[in-house]
């Protein structure tokens, strides 16, 4: 389990492997002595497992293997050398929860279709980015004004819903320390709904069955 708060910005140094495998190795600030072979490391949404650790400067490089799967239902086949990631790391017992509870189980692939900057004079908080995306259709009933929504892996606050579309807010912290800044009209995110929203829409589908 995660939480959608990224702990750090990765860059990928290599890809190797074919349709059906990737072998991908990631740089990043993390201690190697930290990653254990086998532990769950969250990349820009996806849950994928540490195959390789290594040191490299002042912290690691690490490899992950991405299956077809992964590849063909988020953004992990687009990555190339020198694309930057948004990592977590696995949530512990007894660490704060201050995002929301995160899979790293990707549903979908939101698509940006605008970014605006919110000035001061609109928002009393300060400047701000506001992104409109679209959610593949499938997904849209699982995303709801002011609920959770995991976008790259990043935990945010649903702002807006109008069918399939909707807007996030993201203040300037979070777009320092996350690939965020980075992120323009016509990019792909990859999406996790709220885990609760996903079991409230199965139990009232269950009910509607017993109902029937």
């Amino acid at each position: 389990m995660f939480t959608g708060l990224v702990s750090d910005v990765g860059r990928v140094v290599s890809v190797e492997g074919s349709e059906r495998l990737r072998r991908i190795v990631i740089e990043c600030a993390y201690d190697p002595a930290g990653i254990a072979l086998g532990a769950s490391i969250a990349c820009s949404g996806p849950c994928l497992t540490a195959v390789a650790v290594e040191p490299h400067g002042t912290g690691c490089r690490f490899a992950v293997d991405a299956a077809a799967e992964t590849l063909d239902r988020t953004t992990v086949g687009t990555w190339r050398e020198g694309t930057r990631v948004n990592l977590e790391r696995s949530l512990r017992l007894g660490d704060e929860l201050g995002g929301h509870l995160v899979t790293g189980h990707v549903d979908g692939i939101a698509e940006i279709l605008a970014r605006e900057t919110v000035t001061a004079e609109d928002d009393p908080w300060g400047a701000s980015e506001r992104f409109t995306l679209r959610a593949p259709t499938a997904l849209a009933g699982f995303i709801a004004e002011k609920g959770s929504i995991c976008l790259d892996g990043t935990s945010l606050t649903v702002n807006a819903v109008s069918g399939a579309d909707f807007s996030v807010l993201l203040i300037p912290h979070s777009l320092t320390v996350t690939t965020w800044e980075e992120r323009r009209a016509g990019d792909r995110i990859n999406l996790e709904v709220d885990l609760l929203a996903r079991y409230a829409a199965r139990l009232a589908e269950t009910r509607g069955l017993l109902q029937a």
